[in-house]
């Protein structure tokens, strides 16, 4: 059964890269989320994913190591470090998940868990940002990191079909 979830960290672009990557992940939009507690909107994205094959423990698990979770930064309020949830079960499976994984970490993840409110999608013209042109500047020096540290450390859950497992710029 595929389920939902936001995430929200850093640049959407460089979420929307790193999600649009895995396998069981069906589908991604980018945009501006809001929750019941924080009314106001923050980059984000909202995924649909099939939990047969990427597990909840995986996804969270790569969207703490792909954005400043421990860093109470100054865009904090652009940049909302959050996960948000569709209902008080994903929420509680959340919540054990983040506390299981506050292991690796040796910082408190400042990560938020929040219920979802409103969702709304970028302009066109930024939607599929790194797919549209990987060679831009923010694409090579911000977004490429990323998926270069995911090629290494989330190999199994890349889907072949939808990124090079090779090194960008190789």
């Amino acid at each position: 059964m595929i389920q939902k979830l936001g995430l929200g960290g850093g640049c959407h672009w460089c979420t929307e890269a790193i999600f649009q990557s895995l396998k069981g992940v069906s589908d991604v939009q980018q945009g501006w989320v809001s929750s019941t507690e924080a009314m106001s909107f923050s980059e984000a994205i909202l995924l649909s994913f099939n939990p047969a094959e990427i597990t909840l423990w995986d996804l969270l698990h790569i969207h703490l190591d792909t954005h400043s979770a421990t860093s109470a930064h100054q865009m904090r309020k652009k940049y909302r470090s959050a996960i948000y949830v569709f209902s008080k079960t994903q929420k509680a499976e959340v919540e054990n998940t983040l506390e299981a994984l506050q292991t690796e970490y040796s910082e408190k993840l400042i990560i938020q868990v929040l219920p979802f409110n409103d969702f709304r999608k970028n302009s066109e013209e930024y939607l599929n940002y790194y797919r549209r042109d990987p060679e831009k500047p923010f694409c090579r020096n911000v977004i490429n990191p990323k998926l270069n540290k995911l090629r290494k450390k989330y190999r199994k859950q890349l889907d072949p079909d939808k990124i090079s497992l090779s090194e960008a710029g190789e």
